[in-house]
């Protein structure tokens, strides 16, 4: 039986601890150091927090003393099961939030009602969220169930409206809508329904009510043709299906004898549009909404968006919204495989306070995602991904990679991570080949720089330096929190004989990772011991870096 922590805070403050060997957990400030950690972002504390605040103003030592007696405590109570809870290190302590549960609901009293700790900053902090439950409430599962509904946010396509009468122009019509499905099918975030199933919604008058109640989508494509001289004119309607609104419309003409050729291109705009709007909207949505309150889709949509925003705020609120996800639809192999993808970027990012421990937790994730459905294209990306970048393990990754795409052709991050890997082995032409093909199959991209990153490193190892730039200032444009993307600009710069600017841009890098060294980067990144590496190196220590 796996190992949970079930906590309630409001009232009397209980800590039991499942699995095995249950038992619950009996003194006050053992009880109140649970409850700070669980309540904590990302369920970690610095030490002098809770020395601090458990044990006042003593001196230092003393308050060291008594938290790591505290701790020691605990160890002595939960046995092997303490490290599977708890990860300990020299400046901070962390509740693993993976495995906890929040029993009760603030309706059950004051919170931490029971425990009577007098120090004055434990006062503090109770006090203020006393004055303000619902700083935890979203902790508290108090909307039913039933009204959460499905993990991906559903879209389709209707057959656009004809105006006139021309023959011609109804099969074009249809066309498009089944072009207009199948670019988005390719997404992992969105459940597309067929235009076969809306196309006889369009014969005939209908309302948003009865699409939304027949096809049960969140969102829908409409729109109109017709002939204007020489010219096929398209003009798209982009609806919520709840609302009726029109959030968007766009206009594309081409000439008549063209349309079929120049549309797929004509298109992209199209369907990237759908994908910024829903995760714009996803993010809107979760803003300042508790847990309870927020639909399955926009858990998903909006924690894989906040991932790759450029604020630690958000990738921080990504990994609450992607377990609150998880939690909700344990056996959806997709979002334990978005998790991996968030510990993996922490570590490689070395955003990570344990990075022997996130990197357990991105294999134990795509383990789990792969588990559910060995068979998932995206699944096996992910844990080809967890493979290369954080054990190194090339081969591991690129089997991963072509079972991918064995799977499903058109996994356009299956082509991105596998052109990456070409990178890293220094096989330029393949690498810009595989990004290329990425480019083309994204057909909705909430995280473009994070293609444009890897782009980057595709073209240096392709030696195209000023196109490395190019894309690495783009990426950087969009999210300038991505570490191995300023290492990559470093190395193009220096390449194009700009030394100035490449100092620059190393010491951006060391202000935003101060413990980055050429060791560090020699021990932990796959590309280190090939050529594509062996360049990086050399840009780095010629711009200053040791």
């Amino acid at each position: 039986m796996a190992t949970k922590l079930e906590i309630s805070l409001f009232g009397t403050c209980v800590v039991r601890i499942t699995g095995d060997e249950p038992q619950e957990i009996r003194g006050a400030k053992h009880r109140a150091l649970f409850a700070i950690l669980a309540t904590a972002p990302l369920g970690r504390r610095t030490r002098t927090y809770l020395q601090q605040t458990l044990w006042g103003d003593t001196s230092y030592d003393a308050g060291h003393q008594n938290l790591r007696r505290a701790l020691s405590d605990l160890r002595g109570m939960l046995g092997d099961e303490f490290s599977t809870l708890l990860h300990v290190t020299n400046s901070d302590v962390e509740l693993d939030v993976e495995h906890v549960t929040f029993q009760g609901s603030p309706n059950d009293g004051a919170f931490l009602e029971d425990l009577n700790i007098r120090e004055r900053a434990y006062q503090d902090w109770v006090q203020t969220i006393r004055a303000n439950p619902d700083q935890v409430a979203a902790l508290f599962r108090t909307t039913p169930r039933v009204q959460f509904g499905r993990p991906r946010p559903r879209v389709t396509a209707l057959p656009l409206k004809v105006v006139g009468a021309d023959p011609e122009l109804g099969v074009l019509a249809d066309w498009v809508a089944e072009e207009t499905c199948r670019s988005l099918s390719r997404s992992n975030l969105l459940t597309v329904i067929s235009h076969l199933s809306s196309r006889a919604m369009a014969s005939r008058s209908f309302d948003i009510a009865d699409i939304r109640a027949t096809l049960n989508v969140d969102y829908l494509i409409t729109g109109t043709m017709r002939r204007f001289k020489d010219e096929i004119v398209v003009d798209f309607d982009f609806m919520d299906a709840r609302s009726g609104n029109i959030l968007w419309n766009r206009h594309l003409s081409c000439p008549a004898g063209e349309f079929t050729d120049q549309l797929q291109g004509r298109l992209i705009n199209v369907i990237q549009s759908i994908g910024r709007t829903i995760a714009d909207m996803a993010i809107s949505y979760v803003r300042d909404r508790p847990l309870p309150q927020i639909e399955d889709h926009n858990l998903l949509i909006a924690g894989v968006s906040l991932m790759h925003k450029r604020q630690m705020r958000d990738f921080l609120k990504s990994r609450e919204l992607l377990i609150e996800a998880a939690n909700r639809t344990p056996d959806a192999a997709e979002i334990h495989a978005w998790l991996g993808k968030w510990y993996v970027l922490s570590v490689f990012n070395g955003w990570t306070v344990d990075a022997k421990d996130d990197t357990q937790k991105a294999l134990d994730h795509t383990a789990r995602a792969l588990g559910i459905d060995p068979e998932s294209s995206f699944s096996l990306t992910i844990d080809g991904f967890a493979h290369n970048n954080l054990l190194q393990d090339m081969a591991v990754a690129e089997e991963r990679y072509n079972m991918a795409l064995e799977a499903n052709p058109n996994e356009s991050l299956s082509w991105l991570l596998r052109g990456t890997l070409m990178a890293f082995q220094d096989d330029g032409k393949a690498a810009v080949r595989g990004i290329e093909t990425a480019r083309t199959l994204s057909p909705i991209d909430p995280f473009g720089y994070f293609y444009d990153s890897l782009a980057s490193t595709a073209y240096v190892a392709a030696e195209d330096y000023p196109k490395a730039l190019e894309f690495a200032d783009r990426s950087l444009a969009l999210n300038d929190r991505h570490l191995s993307t300023l290492r990559t600009r470093v190395t193009a710069l220096h390449f194009l004989g700009r030394t100035d600017d490449a100092r620059v841009t190393a010491q951006e890098l060391m202000r935003r990772q101060p413990d980055f060294s050429l060791d560090y980067y020699r021990r932990t990144h796959p590309s280190a011991n090939h050529q594509v590496g062996q360049r990086v190196i050399e840009a780095l220590t010629a711009a200053g870096i040791r």
